[in-house]
């Protein structure tokens, strides 16, 4: 599902911050977010930015953020952890939607996107016979880790580099996409994975492999590798509209000859049954560096070992977990 960038929240919990005497630390779904002291008690409603939001230049209740570039980030202060922003209901100029309201357009608020690829690589839109890759995080969505609690369930590596989708139709040619695009075949990193992997001929009709393209110049090559490589995350069957399951995601990648990312943790069983679903040891999990490097890692992506609807997400059960570090220190 798409996150909702700006909706209506309540601030569940309000606490002082020891030394400040000018802001405090709230909590609003499963976020902490530093606010001024005295705009909020518990259960007040509240417009809440999750990190990413771009806010309009020229909203008077948005020029503290100039600085910034207007961009909600994660940052530190006095010593707590804000991720979001949260502002009084006043700023709408009207009335206060229910909580859960979408109110990104009514604030004219939009994501922030790093700077896009030449233009001119754009062959066309993202096939709509394939879902894109977009990961709700964790903090918004508390309600999958009970959809969760008590299946099977694996855990891979968030890498840091950049989306790619690969798509054989049933009669065409293949479609090679970034995040967003189609793109045109040329010397672009996304279609050199083309003609190495020969997905044209490798991939069958119907199936679209997502991944992440990692190595130099993309990103900051955190994994330290040599060229650039493609690292896949899910496999997606058009006719049936489905995921594979990851026992299936895995031999399939292992019959085409392609990598996967790093599968951390695959807990089954009464492992399963007993393992503890919450925000704080996902957090703890997300922790750690790259394998070979001392790069800190982006995160993880948490699954159920056979996929699963989520009613919370409305669509595939699946979800991310940012690493609080690489926020803090690495995120561009």
């Amino acid at each position: 599902m798409e996150r909702k960038l700006v909706s209506i929240q309540h601030i569940d919990h309000v606490e002082p911050i020891p030394g400040a005497d000018n802001i405090q630390k709230a909590r609003v779904m499963g976020w902490d977010v530093v606010v001024s002291k005295g705009d909020f008690a518990p259960g007040d409603a509240c417009v809440f930015f999750e990190i990413d939001s771009q806010l309009p230049e020229g909203a008077p209740w948005a020029e503290f953020l100039r600085p910034r570039g207007f961009r909600v980030k994660t940052a530190r202060l006095r010593g707590v952890l804000s991720q979001g922003l949260a502002l009084p209901t006043s700023i709408l100029d009207g009335d206060t939607p229910p909580v859960g309201t979408d109110v990104r357009e009514r604030l004219g608020v939009v994501k922030f996107e790093p700077t896009p690829s030449d233009a001119r690589d754009v062959a066309g839109p993202f096939p709509g016979a394939v879902p894109k890759t977009d990961e709700i995080r964790l903090q918004s969505m508390l309600g999958v880790l009970e959809e969760l609690r008590g299946h099977d369930f694996f855990v891979t590596t968030k890498l840091d580099g950049s989306s790619a989708t690969y798509f054989r139709p049933l009669e065409g040619p293949l479609v090679a996409c970034s995040r967003n695009w189609a793109l045109k075949p040329g010397p672009n990193p996304v279609w050199r994975m083309v003609e190495r992997y020969a997905l044209d001929t490798v991939l069958p009709p119907g199936f679209a492999i997502q991944g992440e393209l990692c190595g130099p110049g993309i990103q900051k090559n955190r994994l330290g590798l040599g060229e650039t490589d493609l690292f896949v995350f899910s496999v997606h069957d058009t006719r049936t509209g489905r995921f594979l399951d990851h026992a299936d995601f895995i031999a399939f990648c292992a019959r085409h000859g392609l990598r996967t990312v790093p599968v951390e943790h695959v807990v089954t069983g009464e492992a399963a049954r007993a393992f503890p679903h919450t925000l704080a040891r996902y957090l703890e999990l997300a922790q750690g560096v790259y394998a070979g490097t001392r790069s800190r890692k982006e995160g993880i992506v948490i699954r159920p070992l056979v996929e699963r609807h989520s009613p919370t997400l409305g669509g595939r059960l699946s979800f991310k977990v940012i690493n609080n570090d690489f926020l803090l220190k690495d995120e561009d």
